[in-house]
């Protein structure tokens, strides 16, 4: 059991370290070739926004809203990878499972 509580406490300190590098990470989300870009966290801040003079057409205010959603869609898929990837290894639980819960993992 004791076994038990130290992989337990080992895990919850790797996932504490995840979450922060996760926070800690700028990612970058990019429409219409570049000229639309959106800067933020991983933790879901939006840190910037940068955009072209060449896609602000006051007479076409809709390619450009729909250039920021792109971006703001990309960022968010990048920041889906970024968890993913980094808490991914976590994701497995307590490796072999806890005996008499039924399989890997806590709850399964």
């Amino acid at each position: 059991m004791a076994g038990l509580l130290e992989q337990a406490q080992k895990m919850q300190q790797q996932l504490l370290e995840a979450q922060n590098t996760i926070a800690a990470t700028e990612l970058t989300g990019t429409a219409g070739n570049g000229r639309v870009t959106v800067s933020g966290t991983g933790a879901g801040d939006v840190t910037g926004v940068t955009i072209d003079p060449a896609v602000v057409d006051p007479t076409d205010v809709e390619t450009l809203q729909d250039l920021l959603v792109g971006a703001l869609a990309d960022l968010a898929q990048k920041r889906d990878e970024l968890t993913s990837s980094t808490m991914g290894p976590l994701a497995g639980g307590l490796g072999g499972g806890i005996p008499g819960f039924g399989g890997p993992g806590l709850g399964q």
